[in-house]
């Protein structure tokens, strides 16, 4: 058997010049999550999801590249309306491609993101995600060193799992 060598990773700030990278990544993402919102692809079997809004609404958007090619994204907005906090951030979308899960690709993405900005911190959980819960656990303690708090929240009749903590 031949092992797949540790991929060199690397993160970048994109802005809307590089909207159809996570346009074609939001595919791949969508794809996934439609087995626990249950939603359809469009009659041209794509997602169509417009990021319009993640760009109009000043959303920083990070790509995970291994060399060049882009396997993730972490997507961070304001944390106001989750936890009324103004001056909190929220991870608002977070993804990486299947072949690199489970290889701590998505624990370097989150935890080089959050290093930018310190302060209150919210990462929002679909509890339906069950390989998504262990996950956060896992990573927001290790990073926190255990200082965070889960909450589960009902929201428009969806179960999630809230997780706070504070960067200093």
């Amino acid at each position: 058997m031949v092992l797949m060598p540790a991929p060199k990773l690397r993160v970048e700030r994109i802005d809307c010049s590089s909207d159809q990278i996570l346009k074609n990544l939001m595919e791949h993402y969508l794809h996934d999550m439609a087995e626990w919102f249950e939603f359809d692809s469009t009659e041209d079997g794509s997602y169509s999801y417009s990021t319009d809004p993640i760009w109009d609404e000043g959303f920083d958007v990070f790509l995970v590249y291994s060399d060049v090619i882009p396997i993730g994204f972490a997507i961070v907005g304001s944390g106001e309306r989750w936890i009324a906090d103004k001056s909190a951030r929220d991870l608002d979308e977070f993804f990486v491609i299947r072949r690199y899960r489970r290889k701590g690709v998505g624990q370097f993405l989150a935890e080089h993101v959050w290093g930018l900005y310190p302060g209150k911190w919210v990462v929002r959980v679909f509890q339906n995600n069950l390989p998504a819960l262990p996950f956060w656990r896992v990573t927001v303690s290790g990073y926190t060193q255990g200082a965070y708090e889960e909450e589960c929240r009902e929201v428009a009749g969806l179960h999630w799992s809230y997780f706070t903590f504070q960067i200093d």
